[in-house]
């Protein structure tokens, strides 16, 4: 879910040798969900903003997807929410034999791809941004998507096949020079 936010106080201009300040309450103008979906070998990147996240909007997505990728057989890397596992997506799921789901383990949401994505959206789009309405957010999620878009390349692992399966079955890894 996204937040429009919109200060309740213009930013104050920067001066030399001093950093930019705004007042550190917001004004809260509604929500979106957005669902999103990366082709990993060109970086594109297809979404849908919605009101709600149902299960309804879900397969609203996923028929998204299907128009837009009519004939190739796709994988959903989804984190395990239950509005993807309702009996309405199972249904959905038997009709659409292309579609093939992948849930990350637990804390691994790292795995997908597309969280890459929401995390350079995040800082670029979203972090100084301020939208006085959810129509306002939404344009800026479109235009944002469209630049991204146009420009897009596929995202490269910094880590070999072996690191990432390691990360996925829990293998316990050392996080200091101590051993723990």
């Amino acid at each position: 879910m996204i937040e429009a936010l919109d200060r309740t106080q213009p930013m104050l201009p920067m001066k030399p040798g001093q950093v930019e300040r705004h007042s550190h309450d917001d004004q809260r103008n509604g929500t979106t969900s957005l669902f999103a979906a990366l082709e990993v070998a060109t970086g594109r990147v297809t979404n849908q903003a919605t009101v709600r996240h149902r299960p309804e909007e879900f397969l609203d997505f996923l028929n998204l997807l299907v128009r837009t990728y009519p004939h190739r057989q796709i994988h959903v890397v989804l984190e395990d929410v239950s509005s993807h596992k309702t009996p309405e997506v199972q249904q959905w799921l038997r009709r659409h034999k292309r579609f093939h789901f992948h849930f990350t383990p637990t804390s691994a949401s790292w795995m997908n791809q597309i969280e890459t994505w929401f995390g350079i959206f995040t800082r670029q789009a979203l972090r100084r941004g301020t939208f006085d309405s959810v129509k306002a957010l939404v344009a800026m999620i479109e235009a944002f998507t469209r630049s991204w878009n146009e420009g897009a390349s596929p995202f490269m692992w910094v880590k070999t096949a072996d690191e990432i399966l390691a990360e996925a079955v829990g293998k316990p890894r050392v996080t200091s020079e101590s051993g723990h």
